[in-house]
């Protein structure tokens, strides 16, 4: 079994990479075999002789690395042309957007690749070890905090000094998800009083016992979706949360909002007057700037300054830590390698649900449903 490690295209700024050579000496006594495309571990600090040492072989021809490869191992999604490079029956595991990108997954299943989504992996006690998503988020939730610490003028925790007290810093972070949780739990730990919210009432408890106060607010209606995820509520449901939170909003120094559907526009949680409400000198980290923004004056992939309010569009923060993301990712993709391979070939048994989730195209068909929903491709029978 060949495996192949990719090296990100530069232009897509991602430092990330699938494995790391530490994982890579684990594994190759499974007589699998390694390799690694040169320079791939560069943007995690990880050189090519690191690779060697782990038993990989370091390949400068990328045409040679993928048309010799089983499996191919990426962390951002593949553009057009690097399918176009991959050879018909390969397998592809790699964070993939298929509910926000369909049409790629449709080029893959006419490539006749087996791909498997790192975001589809179930949220199950299973494959919690595999669940790339969570892994990364945590990483997300734990810098948003520093990047809105840098940018507030003022001290997160109490100060009691010869010249004064200095009040502690007031956050308020809205999606409690494991982005939102992780940043809890890092703004409670630099000293910040912290207020929470989640349209998901489940949550409450794990708020909570992160030291941080819960803002209940009864929608009245379902907002879980299938997987434990967040569910896209309605617009009566949405204007009752911007009424209660638009107090919340003005009292704090720092907002954190976390709210993404997958497969659709991130729900506009702060608008432009709750905006304009806020104190001079507060700040907005939004991890949602990737689907268009929690925050409704959000620039994604810029910070700006809307009225004395920073607003920070962050869109990949996790590849911007990426020797720690790299190694909680390769642990995430070497598991899921373990369950998948046996006796050195993939185990396509469809009647596993981690299989079924995770496999979104194999034998020139796309299979999963929501991905063909969205392409208006009819159920395959």
């Amino acid at each position: 079994m060949k495996i192949a490690i990719a090296r990100e295209a530069i232009e897509v700024g991602e430092r990330r990479v699938a494995l790391v050579p530490a994982t890579i000496q684990r594994l190759v006594q499974a007589d699998w075999h390694f390799l690694v495309e040169a320079k791939a571990g560069e943007g995690s600090y990880i050189s090519d002789q690191e690779y060697s040492d782990a038993g990989a072989a370091v390949v400068a021809d990328r045409a040679e690395l993928w048309g010799h490869a089983d499996v191919i191992l990426k962390v951002a999604p593949p553009s057009r042309a690097e399918v176009e490079q991959m050879r018909p029956g390969t397998a592809l595991i790699s964070f993939l957007n298929p509910l926000g990108d369909p049409e790629l997954i449709q080029t893959l299943a006419a490539r006749q690749i087996t791909a498997f989504s790192m975001e589809l992996i179930p949220r199950t006690s299973r494959a919690q070890s595999m669940d790339a998503l969570s892994s990364q988020a945590g990483i997300a939730g734990y810098k948003a905090v520093l990047l809105g610490a840098a940018a507030l003028p003022k001290f997160f925790p109490m100060l009691t000094t010869a010249a004064g007290t200095i009040r502690p810093a007031k956050v308020f972070v809205m999606g409690a998800g494991v982005a939102g949780l992780q940043a809890i739990a890092t703004a409670r730990r630099l000293g910040a009083i912290v207020e929470a919210f989640d349209i998901r009432p489940a949550v409450k408890e794990e708020v909570q016992s992160l030291g941080a106060k819960f803002v209940d607010i009864d929608l009245g209606e379902d907002t879980v979706a299938e997987g434990g995820y967040a569910k896209e509520v309605s617009e009566a449901a949405r204007a009752k949360t911007q009424a209660v939170l638009s107090d919340r909003i003005a009292q704090a120094d720092v907002v954190i909002t976390t709210a993404q559907v997958p497969g659709k526009r991130a729900p506009i949680l702060v608008t432009t007057a709750m905006v304009e409400g806020m104190q001079p000198g507060s700040v907005i980290v939004d991890l949602a700037a990737n689907q268009g923004g929690n925050c409704e004056v959000t620039e994604p992939g810029k910070d700006i300054n809307y009225h004395g309010i920073t607003i920070i569009g962050p869109t990949n923060l996790p590849s911007s830590m990426p020797v720690h993301a790299s190694q909680l990712y390769a642990k995430n993709v070497a598991t899921l390698l373990q369950y998948l391979i046996k006796d050195n070939a993939l185990n396509l048994d469809f009647e596993d649900d981690i299989v079924d989730a995770t496999c979104v195209t194999h034998g020139g068909e796309i299979r999963n449903e929501r991905v063909k929903s969205a392409l208006n491709i009819e159920a395959q029978v």
